[in-house]
């Protein structure tokens, strides 16, 4: 993948707590621009709050947090209201609001814009669902009535309806079988290389680290392990990455994960002919 190396989010020096609590100490991380950088980490390695800083919804305790050249809790609010207008988010559960229809929940960052003709937004609520996979007739579900892998995808197209250049991503298949899983691993990568996006991923899932990430950091007793490719990363010593590496030491060199990720690109190619309604119940 050919990437400017342009910083997009730099965290610098970051230490965390709560309470009496060191969650992150004088902990530094860049994300360029265009690439996917997975965050792993055990339970309670503070995969989520290093994720939370990230978009501004928690501060540090001390050092900087800065994406686009803005630096989070220190800029001003109309600034911050922009620099929000770049990214999207998908959270772990989809997070979408019960009471409203697919269409509704996607249309609901536009909306919040105040300004976008209701034609428009009609226009580009049909064009992401389009994008993730769906049909029209899905726009008048409640999502009660989705699969698992239709939330993700709705939540995905929430996500993305601003067009931003910037994704995050919490566990991105949580929850969903191996099948569905592939197939929307597969369509994150599409929908990165159609709309050249910047990703941040938190994963635990080694398979969605072969499909996507061109970095990996790890987080482990309050600090970075290691940043680096998965094949750099995989072979350090350490023991939690051990583990968590364990079973697929073999698999974590460039050879297979170019391999791997060409069989899901044909994949992609095959899947789509496929009806949308694959993931439905």
């Amino acid at each position: 993948m050919t990437k400017s190396m342009a910083t997009v989010i730099e965290v610098n020096k970051v230490t965390t707590m709560l309470g009496r609590a060191v969650i992150h100490r004088d902990l530094s991380l860049n994300v360029l621009s265009g690439e996917v950088l997975a965050i792993i980490g055990g339970s309670g390695s503070g995969k989520t709050t290093l994720l939370r800083l990230m978009l501004g919804l928690q501060r540090p305790s001390a050092g900087t947090v800065s994406i686009f050249g803005h630096q989070l809790g220190n800029c001003k609010a109309a600034d911050l209201a922009q620099v929000r207008n770049r990214w999207g988010v998908l959270f772990q559960q989809g997070a979408l609001f019960s009471a409203l229809t697919v269409f509704d929940n996607i249309a609901l960052p536009l909306r919040e814009l105040k300004d976008i003709p209701k034609r428009l937004v009609n226009e580009l609520v049909l064009l992401k669902l389009s994008q993730v996979g769906l049909s029209p007739a899905d726009a008048l579900k409640k999502p009660a009535e989705l699969s698992g892998g239709m939330i993700k995808r709705v939540a995905l197209a929430r996500a993305l309806i601003l067009d931003p250049v910037l994704l995050f991503l919490d566990e991105p298949t949580a929850g969903l079988d191996p099948a569905s899983g592939k197939r929307f691993v597969r369509l994150i990568e599409d929908l990165r290389s159609e709309m050249s996006l910047t990703v941040v991923m938190v994963t635990h899932d080694v398979d969605t680290l072969f499909a996507l990430a061109d970095r990996v950091a790890v987080l482990s007793e309050r600090r970075l392990l290691g940043v680096g490719s998965l094949s750099e990363v995989a072979k350090q010593p350490q023991p939690f990455i051990q583990e968590f590496f364990l079973g697929h030491a073999a698999q974590c060199n460039d050879d297979y994960i170019q391999s791997y990720r060409s069989s899901l690109r044909q994949g992609s190619m095959s899947a789509s002919a496929e009806p949308a309604a694959v993931d439905s119940k």
